[in-house]
């Protein structure tokens, strides 16, 4: 299934982008200054003069080459936003049955950023969406964003896009670190009584297959995920449950306060294009 994604370019893409930059390059500022007075310590303190200079000329030289590709990056990201780069114009949505977000709960916090989010992978068309959180705190506001999803109109002032279809529905899933511990500690019993709970029995050496299995019995299986979103300063699935990661494509968006519908589609859009080898 293709979707196509027209948006109305505006002035507003524009100040996103220069927003970041100002962002961005006032932290690099920030950075190279620190690394000139610690250049200058080290000068002090040490004799070899040369090899100090060299090594901050390096570590220079590679600060500036991160912050032209984070600009470019922005840049990107404006003109994905803008509907400017024909080539994320259209998204194979079909290859995304299933996509995970997983959010920082520091970050998860923020309730407006997240319905946000979800809005925007409403209107590109995403119909199965899992919200994750490892202290619950989606979990806790899980009426509040399903609520607000279905009631609150795709209009471009909310989205800064125009939708070409109207959407219905999302099944929208919203988990936390606890479930996964309760999902292990049920399949557990499961196995337990299954196989261990008779002293006639024989006892089995258990593998990953029966575990999986036993989770599948209990209804705790769950479907995996595709696509994974990664929101927050960690690059890791921040214990989303294991056993629902087999194939999953792990994808790190940085903060959810810098989050833009630029990056998002591009996120998908790399995902779409690339051929997974499952394995024999």
């Amino acid at each position: 299934m293709n979707i196509t994604l027209e948006v109305q370019p505006s002035s507003h893409a524009l100040q996103v982008f220069l927003k970041e930059a100002k962002k961005i390059t006032s932290n690099r500022i920030l950075d190279l200054g620190d690394e000139m007075q610690k250049f200058y310590s080290w000068m002090c303190s040490s004799g070899d003069l040369g090899r100090c200079l060299l090594w901050h000329i390096i570590h220079l030289i590679v600060n500036i080459w991160y912050l032209l590709l984070r600009l470019s990056n922005a840049l990107e990201n404006c003109l994905i936003s803008s509907s400017l780069l024909t080539r994320y114009n259209t998204l194979n949505i079909s290859k995304v049955r299933y996509l995970a977000i997983v959010i920082d709960s520091e970050e998860a916090l923020q309730i407006p950023k997240v319905l946000e989010l979800v809005r925007w992978l409403a209107v590109i068309g995403l119909k199965n969406v899992c919200l994750y959180d490892k202290e619950g705190v989606l979990k806790n506001s899980k009426e509040v964003i399903m609520g607000r999803s279905k009631s609150e109109k795709m209009s471009k002032e909310t989205t800064r896009i125009q939708p070409l279809f109207e959407h219905k529905y999302m099944n929208l899933e919203v988990i936390s670190f606890s479930d996964g511990k309760e999902a292990v500690a049920k399949a557990a019993n499961f196995l337990f009584e299954k196989h261990y709970s008779s002293a006639n029995m024989e006892k089995l050496n258990l593998k990953e297959a029966d575990m999986a299995a036993a989770l599948t019995s209990i209804g705790c299986g769950g479907t995996d995920p595709d696509l994974m979103l990664i929101y927050g300063p960690a690059r890791c699935h921040l214990g989303f449950p294991a056993w629902r990661m087999s194939y999953t494509e792990i994808v790190h968006m940085g903060s959810l306060k810098s989050m833009n519908f630029g990056s998002l589609v591009k996120a998908i859009h790399g995902f779409t294009m690339v051929h997974q080898n499952y394995g024999t």
